[in-house]
């Protein structure tokens, strides 16, 4: 059979229609009664392949001409490629596969000449291990029977790509053995709609609970090359499932340029364009739409069960959603999440950009700026190429060198995908890039600091470290991680742990929100100029500025409780002082002049003041969106420096009058204890709080009388000090006798084996960590608790 239907195509067609068209039939067979959307086709098949070489005598000539290939230094590859595409390129259509396209397209169109996309798919295409992402030739907008027949010989050309003959040597795929079918489909008016791609995982640590869509203006093309940084949305499954409110993140990307079809008179069939500046300002996608999408996405992962790779469109016609394409994602499908690898720079340097991180290695070597691939003369993996975006044109280079760095692209964008695949760093999205680093410097580039890459000035030292997470066991004692960076989040859920025990939000207020919530209530006792401008600029999409607050804080809560769900995270209410509040955007409008703020206005005092109790309400506001709107109810709270306990039923109080009930929807509501009056009447907090966390930092100031900030007394500042330690141990075993969880808070138990020690043998429930002193801590929880049993067995046999 020379051509098949959509209709007549499923997944075991893989080897007559190629992997893309095979995935496409059986999605429009088994997946549009339920809801998604594919726009109806066609394929060649690997036999009309075949016929086309055989008719026109080319195909053992094809086979001398890539036996001619230098496959050791690839010298002649762009010569072998040219040969072998004007081979084909030269041939013709017999009358049998040209009746057969043209009327298939007929059908289509239902007699008239409709505009289809012409796509191309390898019989060894979409395989697990090999995606085979941007290898071979697209040709969009194609009207007309002439027009069809020079795509599809287009597509079959582009079968020998100097990029596809790479490829497949490094698969191992042998050039003989593929064969190139061809997808014809009707198109979706996406050049004045939108359209883009999506991953059933995160891309980047492989989180298996996100959904990752990205979009752009126009056709879809710009979102693979990276001409344009896109806008990205985070979709949590399971809120999908149980109809909660999924997008957990979204970021709107700049989208300068939208592509669209070129007028008649142009040679090319597409261009682009600038997008208005409103139209950069939006994003590309309601909400509605990304649920949908969402949907969709978990349709075809369950369908297929396996993580998939997928390609999206927008009519902007009809205004529908249509899934243009689906392969499985090669990355991490097969990826060994049990071991990691741990990058860290040893010392800090000069930041010359930042963008997107893709991957997370740390890279030094010399800069090398180019403008396009064949710019490149030597290259070894000390090049770190610098250029403007990254096409397939690129492949065969980008396995030779150490790093990539680019202007444009987003986290989807073909340069990741392909770097993603080779195990190759790349800074993807930074702007300028090519302005900032000057070609031949030496420089660093880290992409081990969580979503946003770096690239330093110099030689940075850092250090590498492999670790085994499958043979290191878990601790009776739970073991949580510290967090405060949601960039970082996703990547750690996949360290052993049991949870976040505490998360920071003032992190998130730092750096997502920026500014006092106060100066968004009220936002009219704001009077200096620059302060007011900088807060219209941020909160311009907001039809009430401390809708700004909620969304943008609500977002990073989510994103974390999202990577560990449905491990316990536990948020830590803001626990800024007024000076820490003061360098906030508008913060010196509402934060007292306090001679030691340490032990002044902080923490749950704040919360029923006058002073801050609106601001309070936002934070309640951001919470309860997280809990109950997005379906996180894995989430927690906690209550710092509560220094009585009606103190703390005031807070309860003000919380209840905000939404939050003790109790409701599952909430419980934690303290810290890091006060000596907690300890003291450790019994009595229990009766208000759900759990305890010892804030060792503060609890030994407070016991020593010593101000941890103090250049001058730091030096008498000891966790490990013995009346430290007993206040310690009074809170452990009053929580004991009342049955409440607590855990600690704190470095002592992984710098100090013996305060681990002390630890677990007054029975501690839970240890948290900062994320670089977890797998220490739990070698030191593992130590002491295998000492704790043999100390036990020794005492029993006396």
């Amino acid at each position: 059979m020379l051509v098949k239907k959509f209709n007549e195509v499923g997944i075991s067609d893989l080897a007559s229609v190629g992997g893309k068209n095979a995935s496409l039939g059986e999605m429009y067979n088994k997946l549009t009664s339920k809801g998604v959307r594919v726009p109806n086709g066609f394929a060649t098949t690997a036999t009309a392949f075949w016929l086309f070489l055989r008719e026109n005598g080319i195909r053992e000539a094809l086979e001398n001409i890539m036996s001619d290939l230098d496959r050791h230094q690839y010298s002649n590859l762009g010569l072998i490629g040219e040969r072998a595409r004007e081979l084909i390129l030269n041939g013709a259509f017999s009358p049998a596969l040209s009746e057969a396209i043209l009327g298939a397209y007929r059908d289509l169109g239902q007699g008239g000449e409709v505009a289809v996309a012409v796509r191309s798919s390898a019989t060894a295409e979409d395989l697990p291990g090999a995606s085979f992402a941007g290898q071979h030739d697209t040709f969009l907008n194609v009207k007309g029977e002439a027009a069809l027949l020079g795509a599809v010989k287009r597509c079959y050309a582009s079968l020998y790509t100097d990029r596809a003959i790479k490829y497949r040597e490094d698969k191992g795929f042998l050039h003989k053995d593929v064969a190139l079918s061809v997808g014809v489909q009707l198109m979706v008016r996406s050049d004045i709609g939108c359209s883009g791609v999506g991953f059933t995982i995160e891309p980047e640590s492989g989180c298996d609970k996100i959904v990752l869509l990205s979009g752009v203006w126009g056709l879809g093309e710009n979102i693979v090359q990276g001409t344009v940084n896109p806008d990205e949305f985070y979709v949590f499954k399971p809120s999908l499932r149980t109809g909660k409110f999924p997008i957990v993140q979204k970021k709107r990307g700049e989208k300068k340029l939208t592509m669209v079809y070129a007028p008649e008179e142009q040679r090319a069939t597409t261009i682009n364009i600038d997008t208005p500046p409103e139209r950069q300002e939006q994003f590309v996608l309601g909400d509605g739409e990304v649920e949908l999408l969402g949907q969709w996405a978990l349709l075809i992962e369950e369908h297929y069960q396996k993580p998939m790779d997928i390609e999206w469109a927008k009519d902007g016609v009809t205004n529908e959603l249509f899934i243009t394409q689906a392969r499985p994602e090669t990355v991490h499908g097969a990826k060994n999440n049990k071991t990691h690898i741990e990058y860290r720079l040893s010392e800090k340097g000069k930041v010359l950009v930042e963008g997107n991180a893709v991957g997370t290695k740390i890279k030094t070597g010399r800069a090398l700026l180019l403008n396009a691939p064949d710019e490149a003369k030597e290259l070894s993996p000390d090049t770190l190429i610098v250029t403007d975006t990254i096409t397939p044109d690129w492949d065969p280079l980008l396995k030779k060198v150490g790093g990539i760095i680019t202007n444009k692209g987003g986290r989807t964008s073909h340069a990741a995908i392909v770097a993603r695949e080779l195990g190759v760093p790349a800074i993807v999205g930074c702007g300028n890039a090519t302005d900032l680093i000057a070609g031949g410097e030496t420089i660093t580039m880290s992409c081990a600091q969580g979503k946003t890459g770096f690239v330093y000035q110099g030689k940075l030292a850092f250090e590498e470290r492999k670790i085994d997470f499958s043979s290191l066991r878990q601790p009776r004692t739970q073991a949580k991680l510290i967090l405060a960076d949601p960039e970082n989040a996703f990547a750690l859920s996949f360290y052993p742990n049991s949870g976040v025990g505490l998360l920071r939000m003032e992190f998130i207020i730092t750096h997502k929100v920026k500014v006092h919530p106060m100066a968004l209530v009220q936002f009219d006792r704001i009077e200096d100029a620059a302060t007011r401008d900088t807060i219209e600029t941020l909160t311009k999409d907001y039809q009430a500025k401390s809708d700004y607050f909620v969304d943008q804080l609500s977002q990073g809560i989510a994103t974390i409780a999202a990577a560990f769900y449905p491990k316990e995270v536990i948020v830590r209410l803001s626990d800024f002082k007024s000076n820490e509040y003061a360098n906030l955007v508008g913060g010196t409008y509402f934060e007292p002049q306090e001679e030691n703020p340490m032990l002044g206005f902080r923490g749950a005092s704040r919360y029923y003041s006058d002073r801050y109790k609106e601001g309070f309400a936002l934070e309640c506001a951001a919470i309860k969106r997280v809990r109950e709107t997005m379906g996180l109810a894995n989430l927690k709270v906690m209550v710092p420096f509560c220094r009585t306990v009606e103190e703390g039923k005031k807070v309860l109080r003000i919380m209840e009058e905000n939404g939050l009930y003790r109790g409701g929807n599952g909430l419980e509501i934690y303290t810290m204890v890091e006060i000596p009056s907690n300890v003291i009447l450790a019994e009595e907090f229990a009766q208000i709080f759900d759990g305890f966390s010892i804030g060792s930092n503060d609890l030994t100031q407070l016991t020593m009388g010593i101000d941890r900030d103090s250049e001058i007394m730091g030096g008498l500042f000891d966790e490990n000090d013995e009346a430290a330690k007993r206040m310690i141990a009074m809170a452990i075993r009053s929580a004991r006798k009342t049955g409440t969880p607590i855990g600690l808070c704190g470095q002592a138990p992984s710098d100090f084996p013996e305060f681990a020690q002390f630890l677990v043998n007054e029975g501690i429930d839970s240890i948290s960590f900062n994320p670089d002193a977890l797998l220490q801590g739990i070698e030191n929880i593992n130590r002491a608790e295998k000492a704790q049993v043999s100390f036990g067995m020794a005492e029993s046999s006396n």
